[in-house]
């Protein structure tokens, strides 16, 4: 049988398309391995393969089915490609198809239709057109396409008529895969790993969840090893859901590094220990090894949050191009510090440097007052970490008494932790920054987030140590530099 199936990169005008369109085909090692997550055994397949590109996922799961000791009755194939150009590739995949089909007694079909895969299943949905389980899909494999929703497009509207609220392709595809498949139906999908956790995504999970039954999911190690081909940066995952009212008591998260033949690790986990019943955010946590685990088992050992702390963390103020005629490349006499990711310099901020490419004040007046915080101690976390850092989460803390200033701007690209606005006691600041910049938050932080972007929600989300803890941390520490491996234990000493 063929298994030649998009193992050559696309012309470059095609290619080009495709990343125009947020497409990006599926390697054929990673079409065969999503294949096998199949589990039930069916006698007749009715698969959707929406964003289908060259036809590699369902050509995958075709083969695989042909293969098997007991090949299944039929197979039908619907591929949804809005590219044209894809459309002579798909014919060829499924031509192949038919004759391996044939040659075990499997009845095959294929349609493929050249349209919007959104505005198709929005109207079906929205009209009833699959009343009953047999209209319905009882597989999909997806590589949806990754890209943004505009809140005014005709795709959101659509979407939000169809009862999916969601802004980006990739978790529109897979919620209205999911309300296209039968009872039972099983979806298997590669995607960007960001739906696990943030607000955007929140939405979206609540609704996937509440009729899709996790069954497994694969971490890839390495940001970009399974499209390489591509130079995908995004952190993928591999889902395996069953559209069931039944939760499991059990799932498997399994991890590897995304090269072909490279070894799968496994790990049994409870069902509740990936996705909390009693989370309001439905937050998706994937442990991947035991020491993971005990981490996730001390970080929820917590019990105190911000509120408990009566601190809260918003993002800086301060946007660039909305306040440009009030920023300078030096102080000034009627001018306040403007602090960005530059500034930190281990565990304080170092305001001015002497190298700074960006305005690093902004001016003092009227109209900028409401982008200022009071003098006081504040923690700042960076929201985009550098590919140099070995954290996520880089926390600093803002020393009142190092920069004399009465305000200070705190740039967008910060986070920032806070009283009502106002400065924070500085033991408690210190403390703070410190169980942040931790290994053992580090990791935690990574069971949920697959990128590197820290938002304000995911630091509301993490459990805390209470306030006297922050307090007896942040007194053992001077503002010298020390080790990631002094840090670790003295928080596990005064934390854990």
């Amino acid at each position: 049988m063929s298994n030649g199936i998009n193992t050559l990169p696309l012309p470059g005008e095609a290619q080009n398309q495709k990343r125009e369109l947020g497409q990006f085909l599926t390697p054929a090692p990673i079409a065969d391995f999503m294949a096998s997550f199949f589990s039930t055994p069916k006698s007749e397949w009715r698969i959707l393969d929406a964003g289908a590109g060259a036809g590699a996922l369902a050509s995958a799961l075709a083969r695989k089915l042909c293969t098997a000791t007991h090949p299944p009755d039929s197979i039908r194939i619907t591929a949804y490609e809005i590219d044209p150009s894809m459309v002579p590739l798909l014919r060829r995949a499924y031509a192949q198809l038919q004759r391996d089909c044939q040659s075990v007694g499997t009845a095959f079909s294929a349609t493929i239709l050249n349209t919007d895969f959104i505005e198709c299943a929005t109207e079906a949905i929205s009209r009833g057109l699959f009343s009953s389980d047999t209209d319905r899909f009882n597989a999909a494999i997806l590589n949806p396409p990754y890209r943004k929703i505009n809140s005014g497009s005709r795709a959101r509207k659509l979407l939000r008529i169809a009862g999916i609220e969601t802004s980006n392709l990739y978790t529109a595809f897979l919620a209205l895969a999911s309300q296209l498949l039968s009872k039972s139906g099983e979806l298997v999908a590669i995607t960007p790993r960001s739906f696990c956790n943030g607000p955007y995504f929140r939405p979206f999970r609540r609704l996937f969840l509440e009729s899709m039954r996790l069954q497994r999911i694969h971490v890839f190690d390495s940001r970009s090893a399974a499209f390489s081909r591509d130079a995908v940066l995004q952190e993928n995952v591999i889902i395996h859901a069953i559209r069931s009212k039944n939760v499991p008591r059990q799932l498997i998260v399994s991890s590897s590094s995304g090269t072909p033949g490279a070894p799968v690790r496994f790990r049994k986990c409870k069902y509740c220990e990936v996705v909390s019943p009693n989370d309001p955010n439905a937050f998706i946590h994937l442990v991947t090894d035991d020491n993971e685990l005990s981490v996730r088992h001390q970080i929820t050992g917590l019990s105190t949050s911000l509120p408990d702390l009566m601190l809260t963390v918003s993002t800086g103020r301060v946007v660039d191009f909305r306040a440009s005629e009030f920023l300078r490349m030096r102080r000034g006499a009627d001018t306040a510090p403007l602090l960005r990711p530059c500034h930190f310099n281990g565990p304080v901020i170092e305001w001015p440097r002497s190298n700074e490419r960006k305005p690093c004040a902004i001016s003092v007046v009227d109209r900028t007052r409401r982008l200022l915080v009071p003098r006081g101690y504040y923690v700042l976390v960076k929201r985009f970490s550098a590919k140099e850092e070995k954290r996520r989460i880089v926390a600093c803390v803002y020393d009142p008494t190092r920069i004399q200033s009465e305000s200070v701007g705190i740039e967008n690209h910060l986070n920032y932790f806070h009283t009502n606005g106002k400065g924070i006691d500085r033991n408690v600041a210190k403390g703070l920054a410190a169980y942040l910049n931790s290994t053992f938050v580090d990791q935690y932080f990574r069971h949920f987030s697959g990128h590197t972007q820290v938002n304000a929600t995911d630091l509301r989300s993490i459990p805390y140590p209470d306030r006297t803890t922050l307090e007896s941390l942040g007194a053992k520490l001077s503002d010298q530099y020390i080790t990631q491996l002094d840090l670790d234990e003295l928080v596990r000493s005064e934390v854990f």
